[in-house]
């Protein structure tokens, strides 16, 4: 949590507390970000229910996906989390994007090259997304996610995507008219918005794999990509939406530095291998170190003197983060040969799939983003329910007791 947020959380002395709310915070990762459904599946076993737990909802790329599904059905309770489950267990690839591929013999560079080339030519990036835009037409009920706001089931929903133009990293949020001014910090800014699926494709635009989407914003058309990129503050988002629980599912990769040392040593990286470092790279978010600060600077502002702590604008916030527990990358080359022939060839033909290179550890990077496959997909949720279950007793503290329902939030 950086210091301007704190700051822009500053209230008069004489205002009263800020309502507490309970934030849901996704962090993106393509296919990876299955792992946060598992997550969610044992949530609503976990907790008594019905209703769903949280206020606010913000996601990033395909969390940005996953947040807003829920909030289209957030009026269902928990039992949206199951419908998310069930959602991503009837995915395949072929509904998230489309990889035509040159057959020329046997998987190799020049194939690959000559593929990847023909698709930048017809659709502006290595991959064609319009498959996505059906899916989620399909899968996302706007006017539903607009009456749970307007409803107060919930209160907010917040769409994070990053600025080719400017350089600026965005959130697009959708509140009821007036509840939450918008903000701006170096960087970053905060805007009201109606989501709509422009927003969540811009979000999921994973520079090179699929295209930036323009949208209309401060009177004039600006190009957007995922918003996994210069994302300084993860958690800024929800901390100005008034949260002090929040909940945040990553799916990084601690383990990558690992799984390096244990392969064989030597070899020269192949093309796929460092498009894969590249894409970890871009999803190489600030969580850790932001739930850090945040956490440091709430025991902190809890161990001042009471009478202190009443006459200063800040509040602390509580927050739980969950992230893998096991390599998703090793994850993923267990189950490659799931993934669509065009696209396994594609990605063999680059070397991103082939262990007897140096780095072997972090092979099948590059696939485990776009891996949309039942095996992958429900290894990820089980992996998700299995961390989800760890720290079951946190995830029942943080969210058991609910505050009064935002709707009577004044």
């Amino acid at each position: 949590m950086a210091l301007d947020t704190l700051l822009a959380t500053a209230l008069p002395a004489d205002a009263p507390p800020p309502p507490g709310r309970r934030a849901l915070v996704l962090m993106g990762g393509g296919a990876r970000t299955a792992y946060q459904v598992g997550v969610l599946r044992a949530l609503a076993r976990l907790l008594p229910g019905p209703r769903l737990p949280f206020d606010v909802l913000v996601g990033t790329s395909a969390g940005a996906l996953n947040a807003t599904f829920v909030a289209s059905c957030a009026d269902e309770g928990l039992h949206a989390l199951d419908r998310l489950a069930s959602f991503w267990s009837r995915l395949r690839s072929e509904q998230v994007y489309r990889l035509q591929a040159l057959r020329l013999g046997r998987p190799n560079l020049l194939s690959a090259g000559l593929t990847l080339m023909r698709q930048v030519r017809r659709h502006r990036a290595l991959l064609d997304s319009l498959p996505l835009v059906d899916t989620l037409h399909r899968a996302i009920d706007l006017p539903r996610l607009a009456a749970a706001i307007d409803n107060g089931v919930l209160f907010a929903l917040g769409v994070t995507a990053s600025s080719y133009t400017t350089g600026e990293h965005w959130t697009f949020f959708q509140v009821r008219d007036g509840a939450l001014p918008p903000w701006r910090r170096p960087g970053r800014r905060a805007e009201p918005a109606v989501i709509g699926l422009e927003h969540l494709m811009a979000s999921a635009a994973i520079p090179f794999l699929f295209p930036a989407v323009p949208l209309w914003v401060d009177d004039h058309k600006e190009y957007f990509g995922d918003g996994s990129m210069r994302q300084l503050s993860p958690l800024s988002a929800a901390i100005h939406a008034g949260a002090d629980r929040i909940l945040v599912i990553g799916v990084g990769q601690p383990q990558r530095a690992a799984l390096g040392r244990s392969s064989a040593a030597g070899g020269e990286p192949s093309a796929g291998t460092i498009a894969g470092h590249a894409l970890a790279s871009v999803f190489h978010d600030t969580l850790q170190a932001d739930v850090e600060q945040a956490q440091r600077v709430s025991r902190a502002l809890r161990a001042l003197p009471p009478a202190v702590a009443q006459a200063l604008p800040y509040r602390p916030v509580d927050v739980l983060a969950i992230q893998p527990s096991a390599s998703l990358d090793e994850l993923a080359l267990q189950h490659a040969h799931a993934l669509p022939r065009a696209t396994r060839d594609t990605l063999a033909g680059l070397g991103a799939l082939d262990t007897r290179r140096g780095s072997a550890g972090s092979a099948a990077a590059l696939a485990s983003y776009l891996l949309f496959e039942p095996p992958f997909v429900h290894a990820l949720m089980r992996l998700g329910e299995a961390d989800a279950q760890a720290h079951a007793a946190a995830l029942r503290a943080l969210l058991a007791d609910r505050p009064q329902p935002a709707a009577e939030v004044p």
